[in-house]
């Protein structure tokens, strides 16, 4: 509980969420198109011109490099030993946006997997970033921009600042390789729901029926609105234009109080009700205080010096004072009340988790 006195109940209720019952939202932040979507890449390669402080010697470090030399004509000895502080065997992953054309460059992010201190100052070899079919989509290469700094002593202390074996390269990457897509090549179009429920499925049927004629729509499920759609692309690009900049009353959400255990912070929805219900609260708080008690001997009575301990308890009960919610009660009554007999965000954890218990939630506890 200690940790959750750092919160004040102030700033718990500034967590509160509020919605309102009939909001209205575009299309585009409400729901994707089935089929566009980004994919993901990744890939193995080496980061070079780091000063001293690559990787060490190692089996997948040595492989790594004798590989990338043997690509330029360069092979050495089985039993030569490498010493090399300035590479890094590393990973680099992108995502590749929907519809990326040929040439384009996307961003990619570069990851140290072994004993490297820091990628500051390094520089991508040609990597090749494949996707899950193992085809291979980008190519990527540059030079890194990191944020972390490492620093170490000859006395072996060290003051490490954000992470400097992850870095980034904008633009890193040029696409190779068009994922392909359907988007063009059905008659109908499916929006699926960020958040799944019926009644929002059918507000985004209805608008667009209201638009384009009864039938143009159809709600599929609580998560997936079929569209009719025109073939020609150029059409069909200015019918998602229009389509995607609808706004859409969502539907209400479930009634739903959250709370995270871990932190202490609690989001009430405005939508929980409470039934008629009586509710106290107290605490008991024991403290206990050791001393030491030092026993001098006296003059020539030939004893010794004893310390001994001396505890001290002491026991004090909180009043606890009760609150009573009628019929229907909202969230501004729970906000007042809380406030009212000054409720820690632990301590009303357990208040909601004994009205849960209880029956008197007309909504969901959500403990994570």
């Amino acid at each position: 509980m200690k940790g959750f006195k750092v919160l004040s109940l102030t700033c718990m209720l500034c967590a509160t969420l509020f919605m309102s019952t009939a909001q209205a939202t575009r299309l585009k932040d409400m729901a994707t198109v089935s089929g566009v979507r980004s994919n993901q890449l990744i890939g193995y390669g080496l980061v070079v011109g780091l000063s001293g402080t690559g990787d060490k010697s190692n089996d997948f470090s040595d492989q790594s490099f004798r590989s990338m030399l043997n690509k330029f004509g360069i092979r050495l000895p089985e039993d030569a030993s490498l010493k090399i502080k300035d590479v890094a065997p590393v990973v680099v992953h992108a995502t590749l946006p929907p519809f990326a054309k040929r040439g384009q460059t996307i961003d990619v992010t570069v990851s140290a997997i072994g004993e490297a201190k820091s990628l500051r100052g390094g520089n991508l070899m040609q990597t090749m970033l494949q996707g899950i079919d193992g085809k291979v989509y980008a190519i990527a290469q540059g030079s890194l921009v990191v944020s972390g700094l490492g620093v170490e002593g000859a006395d072996g202390s060290k003051v490490t600042v954000n992470t400097p074996t992850v870095g980034r390269i904008a633009n890193g990457a040029i696409v190779e390789r068009e994922v392909p897509n359907n988007f063009n090549n059905s008659d109908s179009i499916v929006f699926n729901l960020n958040r799944p429920d019926f009644t929002s499925a059918k507000n985004v049927a209805d608008a667009i029926n209201g638009l384009y004629g009864e039938g143009s729509a159809l709600a599929e499920d609580a998560s997936s609105v079929r569209v009719s759609a025109p073939r020609n692309p150029a059409r069909r690009v200015e019918f998602m234009s229009t389509l995607e900049n609808l706004d859409i009353k969502q539907g209400v959400e479930n009634a739903k109080i959250v709370v995270n255990s871990r932190t202490g912070t609690i989001v009430i929805g405005s939508n929980v009700k409470l039934k008629p219900v009586a509710v106290t609260h107290g605490g008991l708080t024991v403290t206990v205080n050791e001393n030491q008690r030092v026993s001098q001997p006296n003059s020539f009575s030939q004893g010794q010096t004893v310390v001994t301990p001396n505890s001290n308890i002491t026991i004090q009960e909180k009043k606890g004072k009760m609150f009573k919610f009628d019929t229907g009660a909202t969230l501004d009554d729970l906000v007042r009340a809380v406030n009212g007999i000054g409720l820690a965000p632990g301590d009303l954890m357990s208040v909601l988790e004994a009205l849960d218990q209880a029956g008197a939630i007309d909504g969901t506890l959500e403990i994570i």
